[in-house]
């Protein structure tokens, strides 16, 4: 018994650590972040997630305010190509990144109330509850660990925020106060749960359900929601 859940387990796991169409680990832009990231030697997979994390983190700057209902637009290769990036963006880079190096790795989708960098969602839709927001699982030392890597270094430096470290060992998805301990700036409210794909008409609903406007704007799968425009 013991031998049959351990060998489901191993093929549960397996499928986090394979290329799917979102996560095109195979690409020549993947497989060249990999390669940059393992100029090193060889790390240990804590050692690694570590690395990739902080360079999703701080190479994309945190941009909110445009998000993509075109199913092409979430492949992990093409998000490489853009200059910043929503915080689902640089999760499903992220993700390929580390499947890459064959560490498991998924998409989490939550809804937050945030107070960083969100004035225009405020400004459009009257709210800073912010939906869908993405985290990823990394598995490492058999367990799944939570991180987020949204918030550059730059942005939190100007917005007075502590900056967002993962050690590997412990979840680390929001900052919940600023520098002084006073200020608020993020709690999650609901966990919408993990996927092993991009689930856009899922995220589409829970935009749709959340931001009345942009049923009223006439948006639909396979446009682009720009905040400035709405």
């Amino acid at each position: 018994m013991q031998l049959t859940n351990r060998l489901h387990n191993l093929l549960t796991m397996e499928q986090y650590t394979q290329e799917t169409y979102h996560f095109d680990l195979a690409d020549n832009k993947i497989q060249a972040i990999h390669t940059f990231l393992s100029t090193d030697g060889a790390p240990t997979p804590k050692e690694f997630a570590i690395k990739a994390y902080e360079y999703v983190r701080d190479n994309w700057p945190y941009y909110p305010y445009r998000f993509s209902l075109i199913n092409e637009d979430w492949r992990a290769s093409e998000l490489t190509t853009h200059k910043s990036g929503h915080c689902i963006d640089k999760v499903i880079i992220l993700i390929a990144i580390l499947r890459a190096e064959k560490i498991p790795a998924r998409l989490g989708l939550a809804k937050v109330k945030n107070h960083i960098a969100v004035d225009q969602i405020v400004e459009k839709f009257g709210s800073d509850v912010l939906v869908p927001h993405g985290y990823i699982e990394i598995y490492l030392d058999n367990k799944w660990i939570k991180a987020t890597p949204a918030f550059n270094k730059e942005l939190c430096e100007l917005l007075n925020v502590k900056v967002l470290e993962f050690d590997g060992e412990t979840d680390s998805i929001f900052q919940e106060f600023d520098q002084t301990g006073k200020k608020a700036f993020m709690e999650y409210l609901e966990d919408y749960g993990t996927f092993n794909e991009v689930p856009l008409p899922y995220m589409f609903q829970l935009l749709q359900q959340h931001y009345p406007r942009i049923i009223e704007s006439g948006i639909t799968l396979g446009g682009v929601l720009s905040l400035s425009k709405l």
